[in-house]
């Protein structure tokens, strides 16, 4: 299959590709390096186009002659979404349907959309398909509208989308994300405490970036369109608790301080995984503590 990922510069992408490149699929990534690094992808045997999904005329030309696209560019997190908008509306919704229209005139066959969480806002946790939206942040705005419009297409013209709702990610490759996993072994690295927004009583569903990127993989080759997974462990951990592993990862006592919690943040979120189970057949292999084991391994190896 010749697959097209956007933003496959970046931390998911990076090891998406790998994966992709090992089963024998032809790649290639469009990515504009706002985020994502060139150097993630050094050496491997895949196209790089440079560039932009608001690109309208670039979108059309890259995606035509695949067969399969996944969506992964995107403004990521609530901080950028509130501190711009509009920015945030654009990349992630008027980008998204850039790409589904290129798909649809093209004939591509297969769209796996990254989307998150987000959309379902103070929705009680666990996260499940069947809950309705009720974002509480820009960015899970645009998400749910990124969400609508692949199932839109999926309806009018029979595209074969599915949307993966991704819990909280982590693994190689995310030297230049802001995420918690990320941010903690920076601060380890950098000699610092590890620092904590809030009380630390705030829990995610944390998913190795190995686990995500199968769940990718089945959602891609699948014959399964218009439909919604959660794709997440379902295991609710605390910051604080992650804070404490991380600590054990790493072999030092560096100390935790505590900072004003972020704005827009949800306060528990978990989710139920047994429609993927059901459906696609996957579930997660990797621990929290292997997966961070192999984290800091990949942190540690970098020229900082």
């Amino acid at each position: 299959m010749k697959v097209l990922v956007t933003g496959g510069a970046g931390f998911i992408g990076a090891n998406l590709v790998r994966l992709l490149l090992e089963r024998g699929h032809a790649v290639t990534v469009l990515d504009n390096l706002s985020a994502g690094r060139r150097a993630y992808l050094e050496g491997l045997p895949l196209t790089f186009v440079e560039g932009d999904i608001l690109d309208v005329e670039l979108v059309g030309q890259v995606v035509a002659g695949h067969d399969g696209v996944v969506h992964l560019a995107a403004q990521t997190g609530v901080p950028g979404s509130l501190a711009n908008p509009r920015r945030d509306c654009e990349v992630n919704v008027i980008g998204t349907l850039n790409v589904l229209e290129a798909c649809r005139q093209a004939g591509v066959s297969r769209f796996v959309f990254a989307s998150s969480n987000a959309p379902l806002g103070r929705q009680s946790p666990p996260a499940t398909e069947d809950k309705a939206p009720l974002p509480i942040s820009p960015y899970g705005a645009s998400k749910l509208a990124g969400e609508g419009y692949c199932l839109a297409y999926h309806g009018s013209w029979g595209l074969g989308t599915v949307v993966l709702r991704f819990a909280n990610v982590y693994g190689p490759y995310s030297a230049h994300k802001s995420s918690v996993v990320a941010k903690f072994f920076k601060d380890v690295l950098a000699g610092r405490g590890i620092t904590i927004d809030g009380d630390g009583g705030q829990t995610r569903d944390f998913i190795y970036v190995g686990d995500l990127c199968r769940a990718i993989l089945l959602a891609l080759e699948s014959e399964v369109s218009g439909e919604v997974f959660q794709i997440a462990t379902g295991v609710e951990t605390s910051i604080r608790s992650l804070a404490e592993m991380v600590q054990e990862v790493v072999g030092q006592d560096v100390g935790v301080q505590y900072g004003p919690p972020r704005q827009g943040d949800i306060r528990k979120n978990y989710s139920a995984i047994r429609k993927v189970r059901r459906v696609l057949g996957w579930h997660p292999m990797v621990s929290l503590e292997a997966g961070l084991r192999d984290t800091w391994t990949w942190f540690s190896a970098q020229r900082w």
